[in-house]
């Protein structure tokens, strides 16, 4: 199959964590982790892009030793080290207490998934509550401007103008880049908003079918599957 189209290679790849570089169990792929590290000694900056929040975001960050920035909490939470402080775009405090008004009026967990006690600018919801319901009430409550957007791993509860398109167009701002040099790769809806700001993009085997349908390749291998072959066309083509 054909990675990329021809003529092209990223100068930057963006990735998403959850459901991209793990399945569905949230446990890592290992060799797609290796291939990230492949891209970085070829000097490529790999960003990861995700739902997560930033402790186990810099984790990865740091064992995988990346140069590129991190956009977290879905562009809620920007962080490079040459920036003097994280950039925090919203705050997850109305988000929160959203989810505690919520568990008054339909029957929910506020407290959410167990990321939430490092979370800083959104509130995440257990997956499987009922998100149709959510968004009914959180039209008629004091928090309608709340988007409520499912990712499989939770349902975010969240500032409208927070997503992960608008986190990387402010990081590659900052990083003096171009976004029509990025590849990116995702799975889920957080992803589409890069999707669109990026020059080229991939949907791993398993993602959301929107995402399939908006991505400009759909990845023919499960999860992190798709990153060893995907990294091998990346390098031929820079090399070519």
């Amino acid at each position: 199959m054909e990675w990329l189209p021809a003529n092209w290679s990223p100068k930057i790849v963006a990735v998403d964590i959850d459901g991209t570089l793990t399945d569905t169990k949230k446990q890592l792929n290992t060799r797609a982790l290796d291939a990230l590290k492949r891209l970085e000694e070829h000097g490529i900056p790999v960003i990861l892009a995700t739902g997560n929040v930033r402790a186990i975001t810099y984790g990865l960050w740091r064992f995988l030793k990346l140069t590129g920035p991190i956009c977290c909490e879905n562009g809620g939470v920007l962080w490079h080290p040459s920036f003097d402080k994280p950039m925090l775009q919203a705050k997850g405090e109305e988000a929160r207490q959203a989810a505690e008004w919520l568990s008054t009026v339909m029957e929910l967990d506020p407290k959410g998934i167990e990321s939430n006690q490092w979370r800083e600018s959104e509130w995440c919801l257990n997956p499987d509550e009922n998100l149709e319901l959510i968004q009914h009430h959180l039209a008629q409550s004091d928090w309608p401007h709340l988007i409520a957007l499912r990712t499989g791993f939770a349902i975010h509860l969240m500032e409208p103008h927070l997503s992960k398109g608008n986190g990387l167009e402010i990081l590659f701002k900052h990083m003096g880049w171009s976004l029509e040099d990025m590849l990116c790769v995702g799975d889920a809806p957080n992803d589409l908003s890069m999707f669109e700001k990026a020059g080229w993009s991939i949907a791993v085997k398993g993602a959301f079918d929107s995402v399939m349908q908006a991505a400009d390749v759909c990845s023919p291998h499960l999860h992190g599957d798709t990153f060893e072959p995907l990294v091998e066309a990346i390098l031929q083509a820079r090399n070519g």
